[in-house]
């Protein structure tokens, strides 16, 4: 018997891997240039973190999470999303009592036991980006700028972006109580019933089509809210209008989690199929006062690393063989090889992708593995051009090759591959 992965996680194999280091850097790109500094936190957290900052009426919560009872009898939880995690460490860090916002952006794994299918696992990649302690529009609108300029860097123009406030806690009780009667009257499951009371905002997240038909009435957060929050969401939708943003605003839009207030909105892609969020967040700014902080205002957002590979291979957006590296080096012969380990060594160390043939393969071996690199030269060493201190230089896609002396190729390489 062979091990495989566990059911709902897959692994990321070269040189498609590629393609997500490529799309961690472009996501996260905009916010380091923004001044948002990297958070790096644990795997696996107290498992009250979660139930209290995350939401008990959750299905991440109720349904979702990877807990288990470690050696030291403490329940732990595998981190089902990233905000928790950068909130508490903010707060145990004592970072609140600097400048503010503290903005941060991480990027790592999460765990979630879903309904495993294409576009959503068991276990997940996401970049992401807070800004916590300020309650200002423009963070949120920069942080939503920041988004839509990692996903436009990956050449990406099928990304949707919708826009909705969910009120504060002066607005929200009105609107809980109508959407409670709302929901009362209709043909729900049990558990479902129990939402309504406990938090009625997860009914309307509720993606089941028997559900969804029978919403299109309910009450919108839109019409319930107070003065402060609608001056505060349209001066979010002006700055994003400024800015250049595209957005639809959805009065029906709410997130999974229930932390969330005011400003809350989501990035979809129509070439995911049902999975087609890509991309989300909001303001959050009772959190920190749900896991026992100060209360401390902030927003932020969680992009989906999976997701977006998916949505850029939808539109057709990487090479079918993405280059390993730039140049690739062929040895004719034992003394050759050994000229051509140094000689390779000393291009990566002048800060070149370089590789050779391994393994003692003939030239038409050799050059098989040069083209499968996807690199754009090839090195051929042998024992005449050692002689003459020179390497033939072979550029692939059009077969020209020249003599380079080996004291020079670096610089040669480096100037035609700039």
């Amino acid at each position: 018997m062979s091990f495989q992965a566990p059911k709902g996680t897959f692994d990321w194999m070269p040189p498609r891997s590629e393609r997500v280091l490529a799309v961690r850097d472009a996501l996260s790109a905009p916010a380091r240039r923004a001044g948002y500094g990297y958070i790096e936190t644990p795997a696996f957290e107290d498992t009250g973190l979660f139930s209290r900052g995350v939401g008990e009426s959750t299905d991440i919560v109720t349904k979702e999470m990877y807990t288990f009872v470690d050696k030291g009898g403490r329940s732990i939880t595998l981190r089902p999303e990233g905000t928790a995690s950068v909130v508490r460490a903010v707060l145990e860090h004592g970072l609140p009592g600097g400048p503010l916002p503290v903005k941060l952006w991480y990027s790592g794994s999460y765990y979630r036991y879903e309904r495993a299918q294409k576009g959503r696992y068991r276990h997940f990649s996401q970049v992401g980006a807070e800004a916590i302690g300020t309650e200002d529009p423009a963070v949120d609108a920069e942080l939503i700028v920041l988004a839509v300029d990692g996903y436009a860097a990956l050449g990406l123009t099928g990304v949707r972006l919708l826009l909705n406030s969910l009120g504060c806690a002066e607005c929200r009780p009105a609107y809980r109580a109508a959407l409670q009667d709302f929901l009362r009257g209709l043909d729900l499951d049990e558990q479902t019933r129990q939402r309504i009371e406990i938090n009625p905002l997860r009914v309307l997240d509720d993606k089941r089509p028997e559900v969804q038909a029978q919403l299109a009435g309910a009450p919108l957060v839109t019409d319930h809210l107070c003065g402060a929050c609608k001056a505060y969401h349209e001066e979010v939708r002006t700055l994003l209008t400024a800015a250049g943003v595209t957005y639809t605003d959805d009065p029906r839009l709410v997130r999974g989690l229930d932390y969330y207030t005011r400003t809350t909105f989501e990035f979809l892609h129509d070439g995911l199929g049902s999975q087609s969020a890509v991309g989300g967040g909001g303001r959050y700014d009772g959190l920190s006062e749900m896991i026992g902080g100060p209360p401390l205002p902030s927003v932020g957002w969680a992009l989906g690393v999976d997701r977006t590979v998916l949505a850029m291979e939808a539109e057709g957006l990487f090479d079918a063989q993405p280059a390993t590296v730039d140049v690739f080096a062929v040895p004719l012969g034992e003394e050759a090889r050994r000229a051509v380990f140094g000689l390779v060594v000393a291009l990566r160390r002048a800060g070149l992708s370089a590789d050779m043939a391994f393994g003692g393969r003939g030239v038409k071996g050799a050059m098989k593995a040069a083209d499968r690199s996807g690199a754009r030269f090839a090195l051929i060493l042998g024992d005449r051009d050692l002689a003459a201190g020179a390497v033939q230089v072979k550029d692939l896609t059009t077969a020209e090759q020249t003599a380079v002396p080996i004291a020079e190729v670096a610089d040669v390489l480096k100037g035609k591959l700039s």
